[in-house]
């Protein structure tokens, strides 16, 4: 005996369901059929044809065994089939309505949160432009000090710094400080 399932369960089964090619042997109308034609004079060929597998490699196919169906597929119908596989639940209206509203209100808020520290960081850009600016035209030295400020020329002089010559690491070294480096 076949038990009935909703046809939410149903329609998610047909999908994972692969559709067979149908064969002239499994309806009896196109087997009734093909036998006339192979009767009529000079269609054995075309009755040869249409009783012939797809695959011309019908030895190979038996070679390599029945084919094997993928563990997924039977497990989701398996658990979609399933006897004590409980009905889906759904949201009544209001309690829909609320989970709607409070996912929008954040969604909201998120984006007014991203917007507010992208005009941070674009204000905060405007003030560095506007000052280089400043040291460019502004300052009667011709600009001297904003081609210093610009000039990273000589900014490590003694060697690359300690902190740059090895990883970062969140705890210290079994070793400890080395006193005696040298750059």
């Amino acid at each position: 005996m076949r038990q009935h399932f909703s046809p939410v369960v149903n329609s998610l089964a047909s999908v994972f369901r692969i559709s067979s090619r149908p064969s002239p042997f499994q309806q009896p109308g196109l087997l009734s059929q093909t036998c006339k034609n192979t009767l009529a004079p000079g269609s054995i060929i075309s009755s040869v044809n249409a009783l012939r597998p797809f695959s011309s490699s019908s030895t190979l196919q038996a070679r390599k065994g029945p084919v094997k169906t993928d563990k997924r597929v039977t497990l989701i119908r398996y658990f979609l089939n399933h006897p004590l596989t409980p009905r889906p639940l759904h949201f009544s209206r209001n309690r829909y309505l609320r989970h709607w509203t409070i996912h929008r209100a954040w969604q909201l808020y998120s984006a007014k949160q991203r917007k507010a520290q992208q005009l941070e960081l674009e204000r905060q850009w405007a003030s560095m432009k506007d000052a280089c600016e400043e040291l460019r035209t502004g300052v009667g030295d011709g600009g001297r000090l904003f081609r210093t400020s610009m000039n990273k020329k000589g900014v490590f002089s003694d060697g690359i710094p300690i902190e740059y010559g090895r990883l970062q690491t969140d705890s210290p070294s079994k070793d400890g400080w080395d006193y005696a480096w040298k750059p």
